[in-house]
């Protein structure tokens, strides 16, 4: 079995990228995880990578201002010089131009802390509480052009209960995060995903 060579972008301690690094261990999973790269020199999750022999990068977005192109270009070298054929957003804090996006069209995959399409963007937490949501929950999807878009390959609800905090239910969440993550990825590289009218089927 050849093996899918996979990137994970992080600028955070990337507790979903040790999820699928603990995954890719299994003989039998069909990617392997070639490279852990960070927009952020202090990222803890660029330690964690290294200790497990993973090849680190850094691409520090500063030094580019606002020009989100020329970071990507730099970003698009570095996985183009390692032969990545997937992408894996875990945390990563940039927002992607479209330049870059369509490079990675269906290869790129992207976690996020809700049952989208509700809840795009940040806090989605507190905002699931604030608007009495039963149910909340993690989501992983193809990304697309737009914020928190793409076609959603898995997903995973939560229930929200009486007395939850921000703080609580974000951990619950997180947990259905590290537990649908890889399997988003296998179904990913096995092809088992097709995008239907901007829809994912399985």
């Amino acid at each position: 079995m050849t093996r899918k060579r996979v990137a994970i972008l992080i600028s955070g301690r990337g507790s979903n990228m040790v999820a699928l690094i603990e995954a890719a261990k299994a003989p039998d999973y069909p990617a392997e995880i070639s490279l852990v790269v960070s927009n952020r020199p202090d990222a803890a999750g660029l330690a964690r990578a290294k200790a497990e022999g993973i090849a680190t990068a850094v691409v520090d977005h500063k030094p580019y201002g606002k020009d989100r192109e020329a970071f990507e270009r730099a970003l698009q070298a570095v996985l183009e010089g390692r032969r990545i054929e997937l992408v894996c957003l875990a945390g990563f804090m940039r927002l992607l131009s479209p330049w870059l996006v369509e490079r990675w069209q269906g290869r790129m995959l992207n976690i996020h802390p809700a049952l989208l399409p509700a809840f795009k963007g940040l806090d989605t937490h507190r905002r699931a509480l604030a608007a009495g949501a039963q149910a909340h929950g993690a989501t992983v999807h193809v990304v697309g052009n737009e914020l928190d878009s793409g076609p959603i390959v898995l997903q995973e609800a939560v229930p929200v209960v009486a007395g939850d905090t921000e703080e609580t239910l974000a951990a619950r969440v997180l947990e259905a995060e590290h537990r649908i993550y890889p399997q988003a990825l296998k179904l990913l590289v096995q092809k088992r995903v097709q995008e239907i009218e901007g829809k994912s089927r399985r």
